[in-house]
């Protein structure tokens, strides 16, 4: 469902959005009169149309765009400008720092129809996006894995997410947390693609990700990547907690619990198709392998070598 705002002081506009919108069901258009611009600090719309026109002068214009954008909860959101001023810098200015799409009255509107459901596309698009590392998701990794599995090259996957991070959000908060995540990122990205350019790292969500690797050199990238972690992981931590080498947290019983240093596992998958008939079965071997390396103190890796079809191993685990 996408909300959009339109900020003026008559309805024509507005009703002209309704109306251009009665056939996309996940589309609200609400209207909000020009005395009343900072409800749009507490609805965050997905779109804001604004009609330029309402502002007495063009300095107005821009202290109210910059205003609305240094709103947190709207620093991203897109800003569609409707406007008679037709003067080149001025259009230039508001584009350069405020605003994604600036049209001129009078609007044509399957032009601004078509304007909106684009801006709409893309935001569908970053959806499939970590906000927090700009890595591709879910969506895209499932994508790539089948893309790749189908194309009957072999490659290795690699499950990678962070040990006792629980531990670390409750003792630094959450914003060193995210601080940790979007350092893990960096480094596995770092030698992901070191390796090859056309290799992928995928965001899972919170600190677990994904990389698809050539399967000649996944284990060296699992050392760099534990190596290079170990290291400067050390950063995000206080001088006595690196010191003791643990943490103290207090459970919900209010005991004090000791926490070993956010430490990284990676499960490594050796992938064919002659192994593996989808991505399910990859999944489940690399959730398997990762458990193994959770189990093991600090940073570690393991890896699933095993040459039987994947559902031929289960059917023996069951035996």
């Amino acid at each position: 469902m996408k909300n959009i705002y339109v900020l003026d002081n008559e309805d024509n506009l507005s009703n002209l959005m309704i109306k251009m919108f009665k056939n996309d069901a996940e589309v609200i258009v609400k209207r909000i009169p020009f005395k009343d611009y900072k409800e749009i600090f507490k609805v965050s719309p997905d779109i804001l149309i604004i009609d330029e026109d309402i502002f007495s002068n063009e300095s107005r214009s821009v202290k109210i765009c910059k205003e609305i954008r240094s709103d947190e909860n709207n620093s991203i959101t897109p800003i569609i400008l409707i406007s008679s001023n037709k003067e080149v810098n001025h259009i230039i200015e508001m584009l350069k720092n405020e605003i994604e799409l600036y049209l001129e009255k009078p609007v044509n509107d399957e032009i601004l129809y078509y304007s909106i459901k684009n801006i709409m596309k893309l935001l569908n698009s970053n959806r499939m996006v970590s906000p927090l590392t700009g890595i591709p998701g879910n969506i895209q990794i499932q994508n790539e894995m089948k893309q790749r599995l189908y194309s009957g090259k072999p490659f290795a996957m690699l499950y990678i997410d962070l040990d006792n991070f629980k531990a670390y959000n409750d003792t630094y908060g959450f914003s060193s947390g995210d601080e940790i995540i979007k350092f893990t990122a960096k480094v596995i990205e770092k030698y992901v693609f070191k390796e090859n350019e056309n290799n992928f790292v995928g965001h899972i969500g919170g600190d677990d990700f994904v990389a698809i690797v050539d399967d000649k050199n996944y284990e060296s990238i699992c050392q760099d990547i534990i190596t290079d972690f170990d290291e400067n992981v050390k950063k995000f931590f206080k001088k006595e907690d690196i010191e003791k080498g643990y943490l103290e947290v207090e459970n919900r019983k209010g005991i004090i619990e000791e926490f070993p240093i956010t430490s990284v596992s990676i499960g490594a998958v050796e992938v064919n198709k002659e192994k593996f008939k989808n991505t399910i079965e990859i999944g489940e071997a690399g959730a398997e392998v990762k458990h193994l390396a959770k189990t093991i103190y600090g940073s570690t890796y393991v890896i699933d070598r095993r040459k039987k079809p994947y559902n031929e191993k289960k059917a023996l685990i069951k035996n």
